[in-house]
């Protein structure tokens, strides 16, 4: 049992470092951005600079107007849309290297039995019966009701325009995983954990569930926040929640590392999906 405590104390105090760190590090980045943009107005301010921009509009004018609308901060579907498109095909490469990785590359195979045996190691009745409980929230049951009492408050509250996304996000994710989990699979590891787990192994289904829906909430809540600080503390202990039921299932034994991260990354692609949904479903309203 003193095991046990001492694994979830460490846990519990590299949360809370973390936690720090990310904060600092989005403070400092977010100072570095505000210099940044009053060097871009400066520049654009300059009668040179101007004159260059007229005459690349008269003389392209089709060009320089789509380029504009792509990096206007005046609407979603300028500068805001294109960095989420930007990210939705990073993640979506990441996850087809990953998936090739797997196919056609031993060094990824011979990673995941080695962190699958060292997590095997620190294992302790204590850290499985606290991680069954946390995995849970990743389950079918959980989520399923999670969206549904979310979908009913989104109604309630007058938010009807974010429920065709949230079950966007949801069944996209969803659809994908018993897709992947189908056509590779992959057998699950070897474990020895009191969990069921029938289907195939990658992705994780409750890594992508989780990133899906909790991460979808996290969005709808941290929008409606005043201040900087309020939206990072929602984001960052939801993104603790994910992280937490990710790791629970390679605890438990029940799958690979390369599982979760691909259920991560699933997830995240269909969450920028939603958003980018949601938010332009609230502009045009």
């Amino acid at each position: 049992m003193s095991r046990t405590l001492i694994a979830l104390l460490l846990v519990v105090v590299l949360v809370i470092a973390l936690r720090l760190a990310v904060w600092r590090g989005l403070r400092l980045a977010s100072r570095l951005f505000g210099k940044a943009a009053v060097a871009v107005d400066e520049v654009r301010g300059r009668e040179d600079i101007a004159g260059l921009w007229a005459r690349l509009r008269s003389s392209f004018p089709k060009t320089t107007g789509f380029l504009h609308a792509r990096v206007t901060l005046r609407r979603f579907t300028g500068l805001p849309l294109t960095l989420v498109v930007i990210a939705a095909v990073y993640i979506a490469g990441l996850l087809g290297g990953l998936v090739e990785e797997l196919m056609e590359a031993e060094e990824l195979v011979h990673l995941d039995e080695a962190i699958h045996q060292g997590i095997g190691a620190i294992s302790t009745d204590g850290m499985v019966f606290v991680f069954s409980w946390i995995t849970d929230l990743g389950g079918s049951a959980a989520l399923i009701a999670v969206t549904l009492v979310t979908t009913g408050l989104l109604w309630a509250h007058g938010r009807a325009y974010m429920v065709a996304p949230l079950w966007l996000t949801v069944l996209g994710s969803q659809l994908t995983t018993l897709a992947g989990k189908y056509a590779l699979a992959r057998p699950r590891p070897e474990f020895a954990a009191d969990v069921a787990a029938f289907t195939p192994s990658f992705p994780s289904g409750h890594a992508t569930s989780a990133m899906a829906v909790y991460g979808f909430i996290a969005c709808v809540i941290a929008r409606d926040f005043a201040t900087t600080r309020q939206r990072f503390e929602i984001v960052y202990w939801t993104a603790v929640l994910i992280g937490l039921i990710g790791f629970s299932r390679m605890l438990l034994g029940v799958h690979y590392a390369s599982d979760v991260a691909a259920g991560f990354l699933v997830g995240g692609f269909w969450l920028l999906v939603g958003f980018a949904v949601a938010e332009h479903k609230r502009h045009r309203q």
